[in-house]
């Protein structure tokens, strides 16, 4: 990277990257020189300047699963809150989960949730389109929508109403569109047949056990390179 352009829209100056002082200069959003950039401060070629000393510099950090409750739970976390407790925790981009109340499962949900974010969204933002059993077959076109990103399938059961657990509908899913997948990944059937075991919250790890979890991905592994789909 050049050390010293001739003019920076942000200049940071005194902080440490990686854990060594290093002054970053910015331009058009990016990145655009870093290391000693005290002459380019001396002489004002930024139009903004911000002193770091004894700051650590880092990049933006991405949340792929955010839950921010909106439509439907809006006294738990909504699009405002939530986007702002992430910018202040450094997350610039998050990916908010579609089991919503009603869940994010069509193109009319996901505008909707496009147009509660407008003025209200501190941080950028996309929108998984959750997986159900009456969208299976759109969710090629689904996923390409702007602002979508991507497609989550809870085959276990979780928060909200979304769920496909049914193998046949897990491998049609996986037929239809490119994108990678996000899967909340458990064995639907081992959880319903251990329900009786979660009667406080310290009992969650011992119904909701690694064999739930390992069972579930082991199969939707083999299911995922049949279909030569990339999932998460």
């Amino acid at each position: 990277m050049p050390d010293d352009p001739s003019h920076f829209d942000v200049l940071l100056t005194g902080g440490r990257v990686s854990g060594k002082l290093c002054d970053v200069g910015v331009v058009g959003g990016r990145v655009a020189a870093l290391g000693d950039l005290s002459a380019a401060a001396r002489r004002g070629a930024a139009q903004q300047n911000l002193d770091c000393t004894g700051l650590e510099i880092l990049p933006g950090v991405i949340d792929s699963q955010v839950h921010f409750r909106e439509p439907g739970g809006e006294h738990k976390e909504n699009l405002q809150s939530g986007s702002r407790a992430a910018l202040l925790g450094g997350v610039t981009s998050v990916f908010d989960m579609p089991n919503t109340s009603p869940p994010t499962t069509s193109a009319a949900r996901l505008e909707e949730k496009i147009q509660r974010a407008q003025g209200r969204v501190h941080c950028h933002v996309g929108f998984y389109i959750g997986a159900a059993e009456h969208n299976l077959d759109q969710l090629d076109q689904l996923e390409s929508l702007a602002h979508c990103a991507g497609v989550k399938l809870f085959m276990g059961s979780s928060t909200g109403s979304l769920l496909v657990a049914e193998p046949e509908l897990i491998k049609r899913l996986l037929a239809c569109g490119a994108r990678r997948i996000a899967v909340h990944s458990e064995d639907e059937a081992r959880l319903v047949a251990r329900r009786g075991l979660a009667r406080v919250v310290e009992d969650h790890p011992l119904w909701r056990d690694a064999r739930t979890a390992w069972s579930a991905t082991s199969k939707l592994i083999e299911w995922a390179k049949q279909a030569r789909r990339s999932i998460h």
